[in-house]
């Protein structure tokens, strides 16, 4: 069994006066599920409640605001903590917690630079420039504004003692107040909360010990600081006063410290899946020899191997969770039993935390229960029985064995057909194009695996006709065989291939390359490209902006590297004719030519055949995934569960 397996993981723990009976500890994560004027809503709780019921010895809230004008607001459903009014609906999520078996923690977050989200600035130090336009101007926080926001988390933390909470945490990371008054690059005051570091740290000290003084010892009270700021650019901290903030913390009376890595404007990439797993531990560590309370960290440690040998190895104490668990509150519960293989796992695409800057409720691209936990259709899979049919489903991409699995387990008697000898559809060629991209890889491997346990029936290497589906008489056919590429728009003498020849079937292309499209599989195509080397690439996109459909925690670091590359990027373009291996190119600052040796046409259509399939097939014929339309890795998935549900 998994306890067996990862014996590090599962022994219990002490923070402060209180014993853990494990050391998992789902971290705070925002979700915009809430009230827009702070409330704490069933849709909350019922999400929290998933996590502690999953296995977390700790469960985390996600950060509430602490004082009355929203300064340090930073989403608008984020939960408020300033008044007594709200203790209500925060006992009540902790009680939810609490009687699934794990300690209930209160996260108090002042967003500060990245705060004021339904004002018109936000507050700082010293006023610093946004270098993220979505963030609103800084105005500088008064010397009686910081005594009334050390005021305000103090009364904070009284309000989440009365409301039933084992633990508090303070977050002063990435950007938020507490941060910016610790970090040199914020920091440019000449009052007694800047200068050197125990000077930009007097703030944080402030409120850890008036939080102290508040809750007494029986409460255990922690902070989240940024080990490592990655602001080496423009001024911010060494590693060495990173450090050393952890150990000023300590001395103001943190019993726990969660250590995290960069802030959300450094020009580095810290939880994208460039970063291989594992790989900011080495700060945990230097943060460990410093201190002695409790040290915990959460940044890329998705499987459990990873945060079981940094625990053996004394590297951490307590395994933080927190996209994992996005991705599968059960995660904690998984690996206990030895069902590793049943775990949904996190891509780090990032979906949930960019959605939340859209003013959007959290949303996960590998579990499309996220934000249902407490409706009865909804659940991993423990659907009630149905009257059973036969359903065909083509194709073994994300959607169809999404769709699959799903329908399985509900009862029906499900067949999947799929051309090629293994399934992934569109993954297998976005996985070979980034360091990293294997891991998109994990949720088909994971998907098989629940096909095959709730009795999915595969046929791979066979190409499905509608001769088959006559043969086999099936009362559903679902269509999920992935996009069709466009034709080139007009007649030429050009050698012209797919993204799929290329990057999956081992075709070379000539040295001048162009691709036609200039969204994901175009980008994505140019970047495979590029790490090959060789190639002078152009990329040719008829709309006014690149990668529509990329997240943009990727977005903006590939189209850094295509221009590092002197790859060609040409929006608001379109092809207009060929001469022999010139193509000529309406641009937005008009005509010119590229010479050509290979075209790789990456735009792509819906399944065409669609009308005609239906006519053949009978009434209960559903296209899913991209053969309903081009999109996302998220709405593939989507697609085929909630299919997988209605049939």
């Amino acid at each position: 069994m998994g306890a067996e397996k990862y014996p590090h993981i599962f022994s219990p723990g002490r923070i402060g006066p209180l014993k853990t009976k494990n050391r998992i500890k789902y971290a705070a994560t925002e979700t915009n599920f809430n009230t827009r004027d702070g409330y704490v809503t069933d849709k909350e709780i019922a999400y929290l409640e998933a996590q502690a019921r999953g296995g977390s010895g700790i469960v985390t809230t996600q950060g509430a605001f602490p004082d009355a004008k929203g300064e340090g607001k930073g989403f608008m459903g984020t939960m408020a903590i300033y008044d007594d009014r709200f203790i209500p609906g925060l006992a009540r999520l902790a009680e939810g917690i609490k009687s699934r078996g794990a300690l209930a923690c209160l996260q108090i977050l002042h967003c500060g630079r990245e705060g004021g989200v339904e004002l018109d600035y936000c507050l700082m130090p010293s006023v610093v420039p946004q270098k993220l336009s979505y963030f609103k101007p800084p105005r500088e926080i008064t010397l009686n504004e910081i005594k009334q926001s050390v005021r305000d988390h103090v009364d904070a933390a009284r309000r989440a003692v009365e409301a039933g909470y084992d633990m508090i945490e303070i977050s002063g990371i990435v950007g938020y107040l507490i941060s910016t008054f610790i970090s040199r690059y914020s920091n440019k005051r000449q009052d007694e909360y800047g200068g050197d570091l125990r000077e930009r740290c007097r703030l944080m000290v402030e409120v850890l010990q008036g939080i102290k003084a508040q809750v007494g010892s029986a409460v255990p009270v922690g902070i989240r600081l940024c080990g490592a700021e990655l602001l080496d650019d423009r001024g911010g901290n060494t590693l060495e006063e990173s450090i050393e903030s952890f150990r000023i913390a300590e001395e103001a009376g943190a019993d726990f410290l969660s250590v995290t890595v960069g802030w959300h404007e450094s020009s580095q990439s810290v939880i994208t899946r460039d970063v291989p797993m594992g790989q900011w531990l080495w700060v945990a560590k230097e943060v460990k020899k410093a201190v002695s309370v409790p040290v915990m960290m959460a940044f890329r440690l998705f499987t459990p191997d990873i945060p079981e040998r940094a625990l053996a190895e004394g590297t951490i104490d307590y395994w933080e969770a927190c996209r994992p668990m996005i991705a599968d509150p059960e995660l904690a519960k998984k690996v206990a039993e030895g069902r590793e293989d049943e775990i949904i796992p996190c891509i780090a695409c990032n979906l949930c935390f960019s959605r939340l800057y859209y003013h959007q409720p959290i949303m996960c691209s590998v579990r499309p229960t996220l934000g249902h936990e407490g409706e009865d259709p909804w659940g991993y899979y423990g659907f009630c029985s149905v009257a059973k049919k036969k359903v065909i489903v083509v194709g073994a991409g994300p959607s169809g064995l999404q769709c699959a699995a799903v329908a399985a387990a509900r009862g029906h008697d499900v067949s999947l057909y799929e051309q090629r000898e293994t399934s992934g559809g569109n993954m297998l060629l976005a996985s070979k194009i980034d360091e990293g991209d294997s891991e998109l890889l994990r949720p088909i491997s994971s998907l098989e695996a629940r096909c095959r346990k709730v009795g999915v029936i595969f046929h791979f290497n066979t190409q499905w006709t509608a001769q088959i589906s006559h043969e086999e008489g099936p009362d559903v056919t679902v269509i999920a065989t992935g996009a069709e590429l466009e034709a080139f728009p007009f007649e030429c003498s050009l050698n012209i291939v797919g993204p799929q020849e290329v990057i999956i079937g081992g075709r070379r292309p000539g040295r001048r390359v162009v691709i036609l499209g200039g969204d994901g599989t175009g980008l994505g195509t140019a970047l495979f490209l590029v790490r090959q080397g060789g190639y002078d690439v152009s990329v040719i996109e008829e709309s006014s902006k690149l990668g529509r459909d990329v997240n943009p925690f990727y977005l903006w670091r590939y189209v850094r590297q295509l221009k590092g590359a002197k790859v060609l990027l040409l929006p608001n373009s379109r092809p207009v004719s060929v001469h022999g291996d010139r193509l000529k190119v309406a641009t937005g600052k008009g005509e010119m030519e590229i010479q050509v040796d290979t075209l790789i046409m990456a735009r792509r259509r819906p399944f065409q055949a669609l009308e005609e399939l239906r006519g053949r097939l009978g009434a209960e014929v559903y296209f899913i995934g991209d053969a309903r339309r081009p999109r996302r890795l998220n709405n593939a998935l989507h697609d085929g569960y909630r299919l997988g549900m209605e049939i």
